[in-house]
């Protein structure tokens, strides 16, 4: 009788066909993870520094929805990206280390990307930038320092007006403080 019972709930009872949880998108280059995140903007997707026992290409990686793969992999392929892997997450110790740090220090905040950090006064003022040592950081002090980082224009921000993975990382830095700044 308790096979009976046994089949009855295997019939009744959905089966899992879908993969749940977190996957990494490794790629070869710094360039390729960036433009990963800009082809993805419509997917769960978003920047991450994979953990050290799994880094290959380079020091980013994308983390998305596992079960948004099948579209990832599409639209990746669509526009002639090739990542090196697709990494499930799901079972494993490793997690992805969020690029993005902030740390309140005697009213100034200070927000962390890889190696570019920004901070603000009490009043949004940008009152110093630092890190990287790409060629673009010196010109990107010199346009942001002593503005209030809510009246910067999108075509005023790092991503707009660097070129170097540092850009890319200050502008994440720069995105999480105009953030905290405006309330959101």
């Amino acid at each position: 009788m308790s096979s009976f019972f046994n089949k009855l709930k295997s019939v009744l009872e959905p089966k899992k066909e879908f993969k749940v949880g977190k996957g990494l998108i490794i790629f070869k280059s710094v360039r390729d993870a960036m433009k990963a995140e800009k082809i993805l903007k419509n997917y769960s997707a978003k920047v991450v520094a994979p953990p050290h026992e799994i880094r290959e290409g380079c020091d980013l990686a994308v983390e998305y929805e596992v079960l948004e793969e099948t579209g990832i992999k599409r639209e990746l392929k669509k526009n002639k990206l090739v990542p090196l892997k697709f990494i499930s997450l799901d079972g494993q110790l490793m997690e992805p280390l969020d690029i993005v740090k902030v740390k309140e220090i005697q009213g100034f905040t200070m927000v962390r990307s890889g190696n570019m950090k920004i901070t603000i006064d009490g009043t949004g003022k940008i009152v110093n930038i630092s890190g990287g040592g790409c060629p673009d950081v010196p010109y990107l002090n010199l346009q942001l320092i002593g503005r209030n980082i809510l009246e910067i224009n999108e075509n005023e921000t790092p991503k707009a007006l660097g070129y170097t993975l540092c850009a890319y990382t200050l502008n994440k830095a720069f995105e999480e403080a105009k953030k905290i700044f405006s309330g959101e």
